[in-house]
């Protein structure tokens, strides 16, 4: 009897074993989870994780595989970059991210050594894709947001001066900031550019400076910790003037710190909430349904277009791991030019340099009273 039960025992404990041993696929996820862009990342990780639990598995070449997210938090430093690149790529078929394109450029040799595909979710200067292979993305780019940026200041606002305030040695605030200029400058407009150097916490001075020029708008990408301080300082000092920015400013720290202020904050973006029902309502539910992912987006469901874009970069993973028939960085990474995916935030292909072709954004007008995003129109570029 007790040789019955101990081979009972091994069966069980070997199918136990197992299921525990269930192939899985591993996508890496470099993102800042802390630092200044810790808010925007941790909003697009979070499209990502609630993305695996509407689909936690995917068929690959005939045969299923639990898909595991690898999250490591890249600090929002270019210092922790290449570490933290390292670590998500380890034991992974492909990488997603990141927010911030600082962090994203200091990483790409990275991937490239590694022999990985990287594909970036929100980051948005040019450099993090050019003269690598093996760095792809699904956002739009600086110099069309800073064109769309520009088109919109001067044909809805009327612009005709503008005030730039970039973030000294960050890639995304500089370069969003040079080509919003130039295309200010090339449809007839006046621009004054200053810098504040980091951990700059009192915008008073740059604000003074912008009233005293008599601009029509004041456009200044930067993160959203910079982007509180700008506002209170523009509110004090009762500037009457648009404030624009960029798809940083799409969160809901935004909106906490414009709301009953008397003053406008338009920014331009890669999703509106309204848009897909089904997958507002699911990402709702999951936000709301968990105190891990509430806290991470800041303390309510107010749906962030990043969290919208992690969303749909996951399953464009997925599409990549599928169209290449095979786990292996290798293949995945020759499977991804080529691969496809209607998604929430719209049709994602990849272009030239590994770009994703998109030709509109999104601009949204923070609505002071509610606490909420209002649509404003789907901007493109003036021919």
């Amino acid at each position: 009897m007790m040789k019955k039960l101990a081979a009972m025992t091994c069966v069980l404990s070997m199918a136990l074993s197992g299921m525990a041993m269930a192939d899985s696929v591993t996508i890496g996820v470099f993102e800042p989870a802390s630092g200044d862009n810790g808010a925007g990342g941790k909003q697009e990780v979070l499209g990502m994780q609630y993305a695996n639990t509407v689909q936690p598995t995917v068929e690959i070449d005939g045969k299923e595989y639990d898909v595991v997210l690898n999250i490591v938090d890249n600090e929002s430093s270019t210092d922790k970059a290449t570490s933290a690149a390292t670590a998500a790529a380890e034991g992974a078929s492909v990488v997603l991210g990141s927010y911030g394109s600082a962090v994203s450029i200091a990483a790409g040799d990275i991937f490239k050594s590694a022999g990985i595909g990287a594909i970036g979710v929100t980051c948005t200067n040019p450099q993090v894709t050019e003269g690598n292979d093996n760095y792809f993305r699904i956002c739009f780019l600086d110099p069309f947001q800073g064109t769309v940026l520009a088109n919109y200041a001067n044909e809805a606002i009327g612009a005709k001066k503008a005030y730039v305030l970039t973030k000294l040695g960050d890639d995304y605030s500089a370069g969003l900031g040079h080509y919003f200029s130039a295309a200010f400058k090339d449809l007839g407009g006046e621009v004054i550019e200053e810098t504040f150097p980091p951990e700059t916490a009192d915008f008073t001075s740059y604000i003074t400076t912008a009233k005293n020029e008599g601009v029509d708008v004041i456009m200044a990408p930067t993160s959203t910790e910079a982007a509180q301080l700008i506002i209170e300082a523009a509110s004090t000092q009762g500037v009457t003037v648009p404030l624009l920015a960029g798809d940083t400013w799409d969160s809901n720290v935004i909106l906490s710190a414009a709301e009953g202020k008397d003053i406008e904050v338009f920014v331009t973006t890669f999703y509106q909430e309204g848009a897909d029902e089904k997958f507002d309502t699911g990402i709702k539910e999951y936000i709301n349904g968990d105190s891990t992912a509430l806290a991470n987006n800041g303390g309510d469901d107010t749906i962030a277009a990043v969290s919208a874009m992690g969303y749909d970069a996951y399953f464009v993973a997925l599409e990549c791991l599928k169209n290449a028939g095979s786990t292996a960085p290798a293949d995945v990474l020759a499977a991804i030019p080529a691969t496809t995916y209607d998604g929430v935030t719209g049709h994602i292909e990849f272009g030239e340099n590994g770009d994703a072709v998109r030709s509109e954004a999104v601009v949204k007008k923070a609505n002071n009273e509610t606490g909420e995003w209002e649509f404003v129109a789907t901007q493109g570029v003036s021919k």
